[in-house]
């Protein structure tokens, strides 16, 4: 048996194009299924909206994402959370970070750090904050 951890992103009207966007970054399949699709439509405004979506890919990338309905509370914060993308081939994570840095903010660039052959942070145009890095093993 074994057990994963899946990140699980919540918007309000945008999932569809974050899941487009983050398709084109690492690949994968795309599944959606709107409010309308479920029979779940409480506002006509959102029922095409994503109640369920993924982008899953064949490499082991997995995200999940919604809209947030607009009869309930939300606030995307300023940082929630963190995606994690770690790799073991400094030329995958390179070649995904230049993919995801487009219309992004590096808060700290791809590059060597005392615990990393490479390590980087950015908030991509969603407001999502990744952190790519290439494993090394601890030694602790």
């Amino acid at each position: 048996m074994s057990v994963t951890t899946t990140t699980h992103l919540n918007f309000q009207g945008n999932a569809r194009a974050a899941l487009g966007y983050y398709q084109s970054v690492f690949g994968g399949r795309i599944a959606a299924v709107t409010y309308k699709d479920m029979g779940t439509v409480r506002n006509e405004n959102e029922a095409d909206r994503v109640v369920w979506g993924e982008v899953a890919g064949d490499n082991g990338f997995h995200v999940m994402a919604y809209d947030v309905p607009s009869q309930l509370p939300w606030d995307q914060g300023s940082n929630p959370f963190f995606v994690s993308v770690r790799g073991d081939d400094t030329d995958e994570i390179s070649a995904l970070w230049q993919k995801l840095a487009e219309g992004s903010t590096v808060v700290r660039p791809l590059e060597p750090s005392q615990w990393a052959p490479l390590y980087g942070m950015l908030t991509d145009r969603f407001g999502v904050t990744w952190v790519l890095d290439v494993a090394a093993p601890y030694n602790g």
